[in-house]
């Protein structure tokens, strides 16, 4: 593993779906970057453990946690705790890049 990453040199995308690339991997938290082209979503989906965090680095989209949906924009955190569904689509023109990190990490 690495100890320090430049982050923009690690976003990816991908034409088919959002692209993940794993940042750090240890036995309590995960990072990654995400890079979603215009239209591309994660689908919703819950964590019974693990509190995940969004983090938009660029580009604008809709980050979904629970019943509450809300456009995003470079800057913007947002947590979604264990238990409640969320998920994150790019609904603006161009692509979207999120640092999602969670801890601790699902098993």
């Amino acid at each position: 593993m690495e100890h320090f990453t430049h982050v923009p040199d690690r976003i990816a995308f991908a034409a088919e779906k959002l692209k993940k690339v794993n940042l750090v991997d240890t036995a309590s938290l995960f990072c990654d970057v995400y890079g979603l082209e215009p239209g591309q979503e994660q689908a919703g989906h819950r964590h019974a453990v693990g509190d995940k965090l969004y983090f938009v680095l660029e580009g604008t989209g809709h980050v979904r946690v629970g019943a509450d949906d809300r456009a995003v924009r470079p800057g913007d955190l947002v947590c979604a705790p264990a238990g409640l569904d969320h998920g994150v689509r790019n609904s603006g023109g161009t692509r979207l890049a999120l640092l999602v990190m969670m801890a601790p990490k699902p098993g």
